[in-house]
């Protein structure tokens, strides 16, 4: 049988379980497989369209693995008064005042505060939180491109279904996820390393990795840090 991009079939044989999407990366170096919190799917991945049927016999030998991660994964938390989330590694309380206008940081960042209620309020929410994103993660993106030399780029702030971050060293931009700004600052820092280095490389390949230790020294327990939480973050909001 032959498989596409972006196609989903059930991942038993049978048709039931889980979703498996399929996924083409010229960058992937080998099959893997990895969960898509926000969608509540796996997604396999191969270097190539050709490569896919090879993934999805390898992808169902984890069947099992699979469906342990996709039943632990977090359940949505919608942003509304009284919930707790992070900014920056950091407890902040989500509060309301009835009238006042746009989400505001108040009690030295403890404490978000906002008009609006229902879906007025988490918008509001939302939108301070991606401006928060947008001035770390330009300040850390221009802090990498100075240490490596590298001309300017466009960022852009997006909301992501899985990836933290995309690079496009043709058109010089990089497209960053608002979530990560919940993170810890190292693990923001390294995520702005990660697609910093892809101007230099845009593969995984060893010597990508040596850019990465370069401008952040070591890069695993950030990396790790991101695949045991993202999942968390990913439910915020939702």
């Amino acid at each position: 049988m032959a498989y596409r991009n972006g196609q989903r079939l059930p991942l038993d044989e049978s048709g039931s379980g889980p979703t498996l999407r399929l996924s083409v990366n010229p960058r992937a170096r080998r099959l893997s497989v990895r969960i898509d919190a926000r969608a509540g799917e796996a997604v396999v991945i191969a270097p190539t369209e050709r490569g896919l049927t090879q993934a999805v016999a390898f992808a169902r030998t984890k069947a099992v693995w699979i469906a342990e991660r996709l039943a632990v994964q977090p359940r949505g938390r919608p942003l509304e008064p009284g919930q707790v989330i992070s900014l920056r590694g950091r407890r902040v309380q989500l509060e309301a005042t009835p009238g006042a206008g746009a989400a505001r940081l108040v009690e030295e960042g403890a404490v978000i505060r906002s008009g609006g209620e229902g879906e007025a309020y988490a918008r509001r929410v939302e939108n301070l939180l991606k401006r928060e994103a947008r001035q770390t993660l330009e300040e850390r993106t221009e802090h990498h491109l100075r240490t490596l030399g590298q001309k300017p780029v466009k960022v852009s702030i997006a909301d992501t279904k899985s990836r933290w971050g995309s690079c496009s060293p043709h058109n010089r931009t990089i497209r960053y996820s608002w979530r990560v700004i919940m993170a810890p600052p190292p693990v923001i820092d390294y995520l702005a390393a990660h697609e910093v280095a892809h101007l230099v490389h845009a593969d995984h390949s060893p010597a990508y990795w040596s850019v990465v230790e370069r401008l952040i020294g070591d890069h695993k327990p950030w990396r790790k840090w991101l695949r045991d939480h993202g999942g968390a973050l990913h439910a915020v909001g939702r």
